[in-house]
């Protein structure tokens, strides 16, 4: 355990030792983690933990347990003061996989693996043959939200490390670091988004042709990929991104989706970091196992979330937001300070097609009458088209794809004071 500088800035590290009792923690090794949390507290400097623990020390009982506690404590309260990452890249079992997920950042090796109980203990109390590769590897934990970013092995975790570190700020209530402003990767943003709303495209391309080159890191990509979550730099300031990914389900809004959303706008909340929001969703997605899933409750965490936070946030609607997904996505009435839309998106309250099926329900049924898409498209032009959106307020202003970065950016620093 100790102090250093990562590109000129302070960071504290701790390492456990696999080769020593399979780095498993006892009341010392506890004791030690806790002085260094503090003394990081007190510094104002961020944490990065390599944790390879087999768990509570068998020999020492009681003792074990209780360090894990203290450690879990002074985590959490360091919380609230400064950035903490941990790097997976052994086994971590028991309270060794605990104390990763109460930190900010988990990343991991492609050969590391974490989890409560281990093989033998889950055949034994459950009669159930497992891997350790599936029950704590890195593919399962990326897929379920415990693993933010995963390397294919040490040197790759601490490229990741130092990235991320680049990004935060030194401490809860420091900005992050303002650096040389890096130019996009030169597409027009207008080019990456078919015209055609059921199309799919990847938004990260999108990101890339408005967001500083070489700035843009994705966190748990695999965790609902319908939802992209990443931190990046917009003319050399650090931003979070919240972006539905019309790439995975179609842009649709689950109950994993909005978690994920919440907790990273949480995060970028407690950060200071600015949040952009890129929209082109449907809406949320229906049916039996969403309600089983309780997306209603994590839908409202999201809201919450957005609603609660204290930092900029600025909305671009891409091409498409309807229902509650339109308000859910940092619309201006749930707290955004500026949003804007392209001139080609749609917004309201459902697509043009469903709502003549309900609206014109009767017209659609004599003969004779209008078609389908007939009404569809006089309803779209009508209700849903940007213009439409502005002259509202939902919208406070149209711009052209070319003029993002330039608004984004400008609509960020008028709101730099905040």
């Amino acid at each position: 355990a100790g102090a250093g500088e990562v590109a000129g800035r302070p960071v504290f590290c701790y390492s456990q030792d696999p080769s020593f009792l399979g780095g498993s923690l006892g009341e010392v090794h506890a004791d030690t983690i806790v002085r260094l949390l503090r003394m990081a507290g007190d510094a104002g400097a961020p944490v990065v933990g390599f944790v390879r623990s087999g768990g509570a020390r068998l020999q020492e009982g009681h003792a074990a347990l209780a360090g894990y506690g203290r450690i879990f404590r002074a985590s959490v309260e360091l919380s609230r003061k400064v950035p903490q990452i941990s790097v997976v890249s052994g086994i971590s079992a028991g309270g060794g996989a605990y104390s990763p997920a109460l930190t900010d950042f988990v990343v991991m090796t492609a050969e590391s693996r974490m989890f409560l109980t281990g093989p033998k203990v889950v055949q034994e109390a459950m009669g159930e043959e497992i891997s350790m590769e599936d029950l704590g590897g890195p593919r399962l934990h990326g897929r379920n939200g415990v693993c933010h970013l995963l390397a294919d092995d040490a040197d790759g975790a601490i490229a990741l490390t130092r990235h991320l570190l680049s990004l935060l700020p030194q401490s809860i209530g420091d900005p992050p670091r303002l650096l040389a402003t890096a130019e996009p990767d030169g597409r027009d943003p207008g080019t990456t988004v078919p015209d055609a709303q059921r199309k799919v495209y990847d938004v990260r391309d999108v990101a890339h042709s408005i967001l500083d080159q070489g700035s843009f890191l994705e966190l748990s990509p695999r965790w609902a990929p319908n939802m992209v979550t990443a931190i990046a730099r917009l003319e050399g300031r650090s931003v979070g991104l919240v972006a539905n990914q019309p790439r995975a389900m179609g842009g649709v809004i689950d109950a994993a989706a909005s978690e994920k959303a919440a907790l990273f706008v949480a995060a970028c909340d407690r950060f200071g970091l600015p949040l952009l929001v890129f929209v082109d969703t449907p809406g949320f997605l229906p049916g039996k196992r969403q309600e089983e899933l309780g997306v209603i409750r994590h839908g409202a965490s999201l809201l919450r979330a957005f609603a609660a936070a204290t930092v900029p946030k600025v909305t671009l609607v891409l091409r498409k937001a309807f229902g509650g997904a339109a308000i859910t996505m940092n619309s201006k009435d749930l707290g955004a300070d500026v949003v804007f839309s392209w001139p080609g998106a749609q917004i309201g309250i459902m697509a043009a097609r469903q709502a003549v099926g309900i609206v014109h329900r009767r017209a659609l049924e004599e003969e004779g009458g209008p078609s389908h898409d007939e009404l569809a498209d006089a309803y779209a032009a009508e209700h849903l088209t940007a213009p439409a959106a502005a002259a509202s307020g939902w919208v406070d202003e149209v711009i052209e794809p070319a003029a993002s970065r330039d608004q984004l950016a400008w609509a960020l620093r008028s709101l730099g004071g905040r």
